[in-house]
């Protein structure tokens, strides 16, 4: 299969790409890299994070156990788990009213998976609904900074619970509509797949709450009783707090915190 820039996007600062493959791409390609996975990690890192936590983002729950040994981090949970077993979970409701400086490692095979991916890319923001805004003007500032920069919104999309024959990912509207919100803030030039996500989330913007609500993943997270993290996951720019990864962790983006801690 043909890579992205053999296709000609080369002028375009904007970029649109799937799953871990696309993150891995955009990495590959020196890209900022943005992680949106509405449903959950992405509304969850950024609740976390806006809150004072400070998120270990881990692709296992093993290697999430490991982590918070190694850190000191309380280990997020499986949602019914709280509170027997753990405070926090995927369940962007559980950060709500964590300490500041709480250190939690949470695993995720879409979103905090894309993160580990996308660790090499020169800078990894986490992006949703709820900062959309505020990811764009900090993207926007990135590149006027540095031209040669170009940006890809990754929207993580859904594993299958058991793999497809086509490939175990599957489109995941909640992610395409957080990716188009934060392109619909950017005034750089983008993709026609970028340009066409954007248009997306334009149209529907005054039926967000609604489509979050009826979509595959909110049905599921309905059905086990996560009302709340669907209604909280459509709030549009409630939050101003831009996640980067620095090193294996995500605190608030600064405008002195655009390289990695050495």
């Amino acid at each position: 299969m043909a890579t992205q820039q053999s296709h000609g996007e080369d002028s375009y600062r904007c970029r649109l790409d799937w799953g871990w493959d696309g993150v891995r791409r955009a990495a590959a390609r020196g890209d900022v890299v943005v992680v949106v996975d509405t449903l959950s990690f992405s509304t969850t890192a950024v609740t976390a994070v806006q809150h004072g936590g400070i998120i270990y983002p881990c692709a296992s729950q093993e290697q999430a156990a490991r982590v918070a040994q190694q850190v000191g981090a309380e280990l997020a949970v499986m949602r019914k788990e709280v509170p027997a077993k753990g405070r926090f979970s995927l369940s962007p409701i559980t950060y709500l009213a964590l300490e500041a400086g709480s250190r939690v490692a949470i695993s995720s095979p879409n979103g905090a998976t894309c993160c580990g991916y996308g660790a090499q890319a020169p800078v990894l923001l986490v992006g949703t609904l709820l900062n959309a805004q505020a990811v764009a003007t900090t993207l926007s500032s990135l590149l006027e900074q540095k031209p040669a920069l170009n940006a890809t919104i990754i929207a993580c999309g859904e594993r299958w619970r058991i793999p497809s024959e086509d490939g175990s990912l599957r489109f995941a509207v909640e992610d395409y509509l957080g990716a188009g919100a934060i392109l619909s803030y950017l005034h750089h030039a983008m993709t026609p797949e970028a340009t066409l996500c954007r248009g997306a989330f334009l149209q529907a913007s005054n039926n967000i709450a609604t489509l979050l609500w009826d979509c595959a993943s909110g049905r599921e997270l309905r059905d086990i009783g996560f009302e709340e993290d669907v209604r909280h996951a459509a709030r549009l720019n409630a939050y101003e707090t831009v996640p980067i990864l620095q090193q294996d962790h995500l605190i608030p983006f600064k405008t002195d915190a655009t390289n990695r801690e050495e």
